[in-house]
């Protein structure tokens, strides 16, 4: 017969065994349940507001959102309804808004997707711009723009359109179509 002693050093025994399986049991169904997902976002925002200045100090372009979401496994930010606006020294500014917006990891290289509406009010001798188009690539580092969409500059009564553009914001502005280049003009 077992001594009263090591009755007790045998129940503890038995107890601590079961606890550590029944631990080790449940652990491993708690992983079981957990799923990474692979391409989730870490953070978001909702009302983003991203301002850029030069070496200046001066507004060099600010980005609105209304919901931002950052993914860290590829490190870009997407965007919905993104408003992009390009400041030049002496000019109106150049305001860039689309449905939907990815911005690189790099933060200079932002895809601004479906509909783009580009816009620059008139100052002086020069009339107020405004570009339709799709699907616009944008370095902000050299205020560029180009897509392989169709697209359509109003500039007053004057309208130009046709098949990818290529565009810069800086003085001197340059905006060119690659194809299929029509356009109507009126003189006064």
């Amino acid at each position: 017969m077992i001594s009263s002693q090591y009755r007790v050093y045998l129940v503890l025994s038995v107890l601590v065994l079961s606890s550590w399986f029944l631990a080790d049991l449940f652990e491993e169904d708690e992983f079981k349940k957990i799923k990474v997902v692979e391409h989730s976002p870490d953070y978001f925002s909702t009302g983003y507001h991203k301002l850029e200045m030069n070496e200046d100090g001066l507004v060099k372009n600010e980005l609105f959102a209304d919901k931002m979401f950052h993914y860290a496994d590829d490190g870009t930010t997407h965007l919905e309804s993104p408003v992009m606006t390009l400041y030049n020294s002496d000019k109106p500014p150049w305001v860039i808004k689309s449905e939907t917006g990815i911005l690189e990891a790099d933060g200079d290289h932002l895809l601004l997707a479906g509909k783009v509406f580009i816009s620059r009010d008139g100052i002086n001798s020069d009339r107020p711009f405004k570009i339709n188009t799709s699907n616009l690539y944008v370095q902000l580092s050299i205020n560029y723009a180009e897509t392989v969409e169709w697209g359509e500059i109003i500039d007053g009564q004057n309208r130009t359109e046709g098949v990818g553009m290529e565009t810069t914001f800086v003085d001197p502005v340059r905006l060119k179509f690659l194809s299929k280049v029509k356009g109507r003009y009126e003189f006064n």
